[in-house]
């Protein structure tokens, strides 16, 4: 299939690159088996959820993701803008996991593999964990931003969510950390872009509410009750 040009197009599960003919023989044409083990079942059960508009979540979720992906936007500098598709369903994948399927240990995630290829010996860890590929420069910055901000309010606005006002964001290396720590300072990021919705917005006052405390490192200033984040690599 021809790679898709148009970053904004919602695609389906089955409008994807596929692989040429010579893979698909060599896997019996099962073009699942080209994938990662568990992408094909999540994008089909994350596209269901999503044309349900989002049945099942949070007050506070459905307010951020319809802020995000079905309202129109611009930027400070008055230019349209929206999220790419493959940031979206990103986060759409993340919540979904975490709130409806509650897929929140290996043994759960391990039914959204349809080919039996993982099995729970091969993962030591017991903490819920979530892996996200995204290929350079397709925005997976502004990944970490949106899930940061659903946990904080979700934290925040909903009770008994198991989520955090606090986080770890460890970066690769010392570069990649300072080009978070420009973006992440003053949290102008979460501002520049609509990370977070206005004033009133499903009634709620989010901008006045989302009061982080960024640290740097080994530059710890007084941790806060409103939540943290603390950065390094």
């Amino acid at each position: 299939m021809k790679m898709n040009n148009k970053p904004f197009e919602i695609l389906t599960p089955e409008k994807r690159w596929t692989p040429g003919q010579a893979q698909l023989q060599a896997f019996n044409n099962k073009y699942e088996m080209l994938l990662a083990p568990l992408v094909h079942k999540v994008r089909k059960a994350v596209e269901e959820w999503r044309n349900s508009n989002y049945e099942g979540a949070t007050e506070t979720t459905k307010a951020l993701l319809n802020h995000w992906f079905n309202k129109e936007h611009t930027n400070e500098n008055g230019q349209k803008f929206s999220f790419y598709f493959s940031q979206r369903e990103s986060v759409e994948s993340v919540i979904y996991l975490y709130e409806i399927a509650k897929a929140k240990d290996k043994y759960e995630l391990i039914k959204f593999d349809g080919l039996g290829r993982v099995s729970p010996g091969m993962f030591d860890e017991s903490w819920t964990r979530y892996v996200i590929k995204m290929a350079t420069g397709t925005g997976k910055t502004k990944v970490l931003g949106l899930v940061l901000v659903w946990s904080y309010f979700n934290t925040k606005y909903e009770e008994n969510t198991g989520l955090s006002k606090n986080f770890l964001v460890i970066a690769p290396n010392i570069i990649v950390l300072n080009r978070i720590r420009k973006d992440f300072d003053g949290l102008k990021y979460f501002f520049e872009d609509p990370f977070i919705p206005e004033n009133g917005w499903a009634n709620r006052d989010w901008l006045n509410d989302f009061q982080l405390t960024l640290h740097i490192q080994d530059e710890l200033k007084p941790i806060t009750d409103s939540g943290n984040i603390f950065l390094t690599n």
